[in-house]
């Protein structure tokens, strides 16, 4: 009796009696997994978080993120709080692999269709009208301004922008905010149609963005696109600096990656590295130290639902401000834009822009819009980082 006393302590089977809310966590772990490897929606994020929510609500492993004392030594922290501690820690709290991500995002980048269709890149800052909708509405709700702040930018649908600002101003709310971010970014082909069937009409629809290039040609064509191509981060990130500082560790990166890549071969190792061993690499690790922030203590609270809800509210009105920014812009302009291109305003790249392309193509299998719409959904990336750095300058 004292051996198979000893053997169902060996378990964690008493560790489950005692805290049954683990269960229900590990049941979220499942359904994430289940997106991510079944449905597919943005398994190489999904994925990671979903095995680091099952990792940290594994009972007895000791892989779940703790409060660590403030000053801590990262050794200390590695001997006495476990793996996972130590990851985040060191990657994660410092701020360290967001920016990393953005440099292999950006080497991962062609920026030639927003350069070519720069009127349309306005497109995406309107879209980020849901990040300070959803802060101020946020306040109201008892949230601090700094947790209102990072409630909001889910409405950028960048998970290491949210990511990033989450750290600098909310960190205990680390956890809900990334699952929520990377969630609805994951959850676009549903969204975008969502938002789309509830704010146009079938004319809107159907507007032709290729008939209006042949009806009102452009005026100043671009005669050296490549020269371009590389003088465009070099610029964006001295004039982001002078302007917004506190955005240059993710528009710097994300700048630097797609620099790398322009160059072509002189810069190619750096390239591949940046494109591949690095973002994957950073991905992996991010994922899964986010997601072991994801106790049943961290999450299974009101708090949590609210960031929830208002994570899709916030998603869901930086759609309908790109659509809306179209509209307004249709009411005076002789060219007309298909609202759908405002709705790729968010930095889901490419998910937005494919979303957008097939509903067009619904409605006429001539209206090949893809092009047009990465130009407002590549701007997004920069406006979600412009963004959070405006948060971070205020309220940091």
């Amino acid at each position: 009796m004292g051996l198979l006393e000893k053997l169902y302590q060996m378990t964690a089977l008493g560790d489950f009696f005692e805290h049954p809310a683990s269960l229900l966590m590990i049941l979220i772990a499942f359904f994430l997994l289940y997106l991510g490897i079944k449905k597919q929606y943005e398994p190489l994020l999904l994925v990671p978080i979903a095995f680091g929510v099952l990792l940290a609500n594994l009972p007895g492993g000791g892989m779940s993120v703790d409060k660590v004392p403030e000053g801590t030594e990262l050794l200390t922290i590695a001997k006495g709080y476990g793996i996972m501690n130590f990851v985040y820690y060191a990657l994660i709290k410092t701020g360290f692999l967001p920016p990393i991500i953005f440099l292999g995002v950006g080497a991962l980048t062609d920026f030639g269709p927003m350069l070519r269709n720069l009127r349309l890149a306005f497109f995406g800052a309107a879209a980020q009208i849901g990040i300070f909708t959803v802060l101020i509405s946020a306040v109201a709700l008892n949230f601090t301004l700094k947790e209102a702040a990072a409630l909001g930018i889910i409405g950028g649908a960048d998970g290491p922008t949210a990511i990033y600002t989450t750290i600098k101003l909310a960190p205990h709310l680390l956890g809900p905010i990334a699952i929520a971010a990377y969630s609805y970014m994951a959850l676009v082909p549903v969204i975008i149609p969502f938002v789309v069937r509830l704010t146009m009409t079938k004319k809107e629809l159907l507007i032709n963005m290729k008939k209006q290039d042949k009806e009102f040609p452009s005026k100043r064509p671009i005669k050296n696109m490549q020269a371009l191509k590389i003088a465009f981060p070099i610029a964006i990130t001295t004039l982001v600096a002078i302007i917004v500082p506190s955005s240059v560790a993710l528009l710097g990166m994300l700048m630097f990656g797609n620099l790398v890549k322009e160059l072509g071969s002189i810069t190619g190792r750096l390239y591949k590295a940046a494109s591949d061993t690095i973002l994957n690499s950073a991905t992996i690790f991010l994922g899964l130290s986010v997601g072991a922030t994801m106790t049943a203590k961290a999450f299974l609270n009101s708090q949590t639902l609210m960031i929830i809800v208002g994570g899709f509210i916030a998603f869901a009105i930086s759609i309908a401000g790109g659509i809306f920014a179209v509209k307004i812009y249709n009411l005076f302009g002789k060219k007309k834009i298909n609202p759908l291109i405002g709705a790729t305003g968010l930095s889901a790249v490419p998910m937005a822009s494919r979303v957008a392309n097939e509903i067009a193509l619904k409605h006429d299998p001539s209206n090949h819009l893809l092009q047009y719409a990465m130009a407002s959904n590549i701007s997004g990336v920069i406006g979600s980082a412009v963004a959070a750095g405006v948060l971070i300058s205020f309220l940091g």
